[in-house]
């Protein structure tokens, strides 16, 4: 019999079986799920078409990852083999509550040795591994990269004394860059805008229906129109006028407003430049949004000169924002093909079609603690 362990963070697994969701509840089928942030783990078993797979070999080696959520997909259940069925049966689907998740991201020289390190200080001290992504750069020397999800709830200390001894015994050894936080309580988020809404609501919607693992704490624009809207989802609105005249102003009242109670700002088309000093306070926690067209077609109306130009794609990228203007580490992108029959208008469409899920797919791998900044690019364990 050979057994194969694949780990996977989608809300749909492949195959033999579908990864529990992330909201939690129950599926179709009315088998439990894990709720919001729970790793997960599909186990897929196959056998020798020449003989019959060993029942007892299944139960020893499910007796390794009992607790983990298996909810088998529509339509697998006549692609099964007798193991897989088997294993169906004897793993019960069961719920890990994100409340006792923490979340490793590690960057440091490679050299031999560190996954054997990082996984067995966490083995002494109770931590259980539940999903692992790993990179590591083809440069000599090269730099390593990893995240890792680990349940806490059998941990033999706290949270905080196991960072301070993964400091000490693994973190400084290595020459490694790391950080060690628990999954909850989750990232709160503040959205600046001005008046182009479909980035913000389509934010404002995946945190309402639960898809964004993050709580919006309030919206901030320089103009009053998008108030409506906001205060509907039930999210404070706050309009702080904001021009060249007095940007330093509007700035301090914006800081007074959000620092100490926002960890990430999103500028979802805020159509005004930050200052310096606001980056500096909120480094590596700003993302903007914007086309892909610089820097060929700066200023006004960029979609009309990429139109006369005739481009043959649009494209957004949501970055994080540095003091250079739009030159951060890029998160996201995406692009869509245009052709000769696609008017000056469908290109606007396209691109805010494509700003708004690029957006919002940087601001889930952030609040998920998925990217890693290295220089001036990025490591995006998605």
């Amino acid at each position: 019999m050979r057994w194969r362990q694949a780990m996977t963070r989608s809300t749909e697994g492949s195959g033999m079986g579908r990864c529990v969701r992330p909201g939690g509840g129950r599926t179709p089928g009315g088998a439990p799920t894990a709720g919001a942030g729970a790793a997960r783990i599909v186990m897929v078993l196959t056998s020798s078409p020449n003989r019959p797979p060993d029942r007892e070999a299944a139960k020893r080696s499910l007796q390794q990852i009992q607790g983990v959520d298996v909810v088998p997909g529509q339509g697998a259940t006549k692609h099964l083999t007798p193991a897989v069925g088997w294993a169906r049966n004897l793993l019960p689907c069961c719920a890990v509550s994100s409340e006792s998740q923490a979340i490793l991201l590690i960057k440091c020289p490679d050299r031999p040795g560190i996954v054997a390190a990082i996984s067995s200080l966490l083995f002494r001290h109770g931590a259980n591994i539940t999903d692992l992504d790993q990179h590591s750069t083809e440069d000599d020397p090269g730099v390593y990269f990893m995240r890792l999800e680990l349940q806490t709830a059998k941990l033999n200390l706290p949270l905080d004394e196991l960072r301070q001894t993964f400091e000490a015994q693994v973190g400084r050894p290595f020459a490694m860059t790391f950080t060690l936080s628990a999954a909850q309580p989750r990232k709160r988020v503040a959205v600046l805008v001005s008046k182009h809404d479909h980035a913000l609501m389509e934010l404002l919607w995946e945190w309402k229906r639960g898809d964004l693992p993050a709580e919006v704490v309030g919206v901030v624009s320089n103009h009053p129109d998008l108030g409506p809207s906001v205060m509907g989802f039930g999210v404070p609105f706050h309009h702080i006028p904001n021009a060249k005249e007095r940007r330093a102003e509007a700035e301090r009242e914006m800081l007074a407003l959000l620092q100490g109670k926002a960890d990430l700002l999103v500028l979802a088309r805020y159509m005004q430049i930050v200052s310096p000093d606001l980056v500096g306070r909120f480094a590596g926690r700003i993302i903007n949004i914007h086309h892909s067209f610089l820097p060929a077609f700066v200023g006004g109306d960029p979609y009309r000169q990429a139109w006369e130009r005739g481009v043959k794609i649009v494209g957004a990228t949501a970055h994080y924002v540095t003091a250079e203007l739009d030159a951060g580490p890029i998160i996201e992108q995406d692009v869509a093909r245009v052709s000769h029959r696609h008017a000056v208008d469908d290109l606007k469409r396209m691109g805010r079609d494509l700003e708004r899920r690029v957006l919002a797919r940087a601001v889930r791998w952030h609040c998920e603690d998925r990217v890693i900044v290295h220089g001036n690019k990025t490591v995006v364990f998605a």
